[in-house]
């Protein structure tokens, strides 16, 4: 048998990278038993999707590393990963492979072993820095008061977040609450009913809508699909105690508990001119919770309206009828190429959202894509993953350096980054530069919701369009001591616009480019 000699060490270096993997799939296998059979029962469920399995595999490694450490030892796994490379022909296949088990040691350090890191980080809050109100229809999400993790937070203390998520076929029990929301559907579909002073408009909501939802207005939801959840994010603003806010259910029992209740049967009896014994047991039925399933005969009567349409009189001052919401994914992307896009809208495009002053933006980040870097000139983005993995890094002037600042010296610019998972959220601050990369397997989802957004400019860092490319030629020769020609090669080589490959992908772009020359 003839071998080709050009293709036999690319071979040879594929196989010893097989034989890597497996052995360290082994190693896992034998130090992780426990997360290994955790594993297994994610692959054999029945009626689960790939991306399903993923998420269910993913929980398992954070389980395991929430009880017990790491789930491989980074260290050991780089030397193993190097030994192997050791094995291959000097050259550049074995520094490629070198390279290759450097870069995988790196990302498993910023993804698996950033904890400590995220603990000093004031930016980004996971699952522990929310309040959950469960029932077996459904949950609510309730994060902390953003100042309470850090003074830094505090251009946000009159602001909160929720995140709603009901079952397939659920009703969610009529509430109004003392604060301005707006929400932005991030799965499913449903009717939201609306009530104001009698008067009622139902319309349906499905993704990517914005619901803008004033102050005092009573609500109910259903779930109309028979198995997607309906997974709603609002961001609100109180309108009683600054950054505090509570829910108000008239209409309800003893669980959740109707405000009626509070007060006296002698005083509802003269309002509703009935006997309190009719009172009593009017309210004192309902005990299934906020979240109650209901038959197809009710959803089907509840899924009046028409979507974005409503009938009668809108709530809001001058008694103009306006669009009670707007589809974020119907509107014509700002930016969009091969690794990612973007959905924003304003004021200008949803007239309700004018006198929050708020922005809502949507980004889909090609897997192993990039977003940024860029900054806001004004508006503070608070930013909540929807799906998809991938980490972030922003640039911070406050966390270090303080005593050097209080001196008069330049700040001390510190890289404050985190790895991203569904249901991360993390805040990004007015002027500070940030970058977003996808992981390996999926797609990032992110939506965003930006406070002070009237004038609010999106300022791009790197390619089309960038901060330094507007200078002029003497201005970057000051600013870099270096001559605008080299500075230019630099700034202006890369001709995307906001999203680009990520480090992987651009080394592995790289590669080919250098690999396509060898073999011309």
């Amino acid at each position: 048998m003839v071998i080709n000699n050009a293709k036999f060490p690319f071979a040879f270096f594929l196989c010893c990278t097989f034989c890597l993997w497996v052995a360290l799939s082994l190693v896992a296998a034998q130090e992780d038993p426990e997360l290994q059979q955790c594993k297994h029962q994610c692959r054999v469920q029945q009626q689960v999707s790939e991306r399903q399995s993923g998420e269910c595999e993913h929980k398992c490694e954070d389980y395991y590393r929430e009880h017990h450490g790491p789930v491989v030892d980074p260290e050991k796994q780089l030397q193993q990963c190097r030994k192997q490379c050791e094995l291959l022909q000097p050259g550049r296949q074995r520094e490629q492979c070198h390279q290759e088990c450097q870069e995988k040691y790196d990302q498993q350090q910023l993804e698996e072993g950033g904890e400590e890191e995220e603990e000093n980080n004031p930016y980004v809050f996971r699952d522990q820095h929310f309040a959950f109100l469960r029932t077996n229809q459904g949950e609510v999400k309730i994060l902390e008061m953003f100042d309470r993790r850090s003074r830094l937070l505090r251009g946000l203390k009159n602001y909160r977040f929720i995140c709603l998520e009901a079952n397939p076929q659920t009703f969610v029990v009529p509430t109004h609450y003392d604060a301005e929301i707006v929400g932005f559907v991030c799965s499913g579909q449903g009717t939201i009913t609306m009530v104001c002073q009698g008067k009622r408009i139902s319309f349906r909501i499905r993704i990517g809508d914005i619901v803008r939802i004033p102050a005092g207005i009573t609500l109910h939801l259903i779930n109309s699909h028979k198995n997607q959840k309906l997974r709603i994010a609002y961001f609100l603003l109180p309108v009683g105690i600054p950054g505090r806010f509570e829910p108000f259910h008239g209409a309800a029992g003893e669980n959740p508990q109707s405000f009626y209740r509070a007060f006296s049967p002698k005083l509802l009896s003269s309002a509703f001119k009935v006997e309190e014994g009719t009172l009593e047991r009017v309210f004192q039925q309902q005990t299934k919770g906020h979240f109650i399933k209901a038959s197809g005969e009710q959803i089907q009567a509840l899924s009046g309206g028409q979507h974005g349409e409503a009938a009668g009189i809108w709530p809001f001052t001058s008694g103009e009828s306006k669009r009670p919401v707007f589809n974020l994914l119907n509107k014509d992307p700002s930016v969009c190429n091969n690794y990612g896009r973007l959905h924003e809208a304003d004021a200008e495009d949803f007239r309700q959202l004018k006198d929050m002053d708020i922005e809502i933006s949507y980004a889909n980040i090609t897997q192993e894509g990039m977003m940024g870097p860029f900054f806001n000139s004004r508006s503070t983005m608070v930013a909540a993953v929807l799906e998809g993995e991938g980490y972030l890094e922003m640039v911070c002037p406050h966390l270090s350096g303080e005593k050097q600042q209080q001196q008069g010296a330049s700040p001390i610019y510190q890289k404050v980054s985190s790895s991203l998972r569904r249901g991360t959220l993390f805040v990004v601050p007015a002027g500070h530069p940030i970058a977003i990369v996808a992981g390996t397997s999926w797609n990032l989802e992110i939506v965003c919701f930006g406070i002070n957004a009237e004038n609010n400019r999106r300022e791009p860092l790197a390619g089309k369009g960038n901060v330094v490319n507007g200078l002029e030629k003497e201005a970057k020769e000051l600013a870099f001591a270096l001559p605008a020609r080299e500075v230019d090669k630099v700034f202006r080589k890369q001709k995307e616009e906001l999203f680009f490959p990520g480090p992987q992908l651009q080394k592995q772009q790289h590669h080919h480019h250098h690999k396509g020359h060898a073999y011309a």
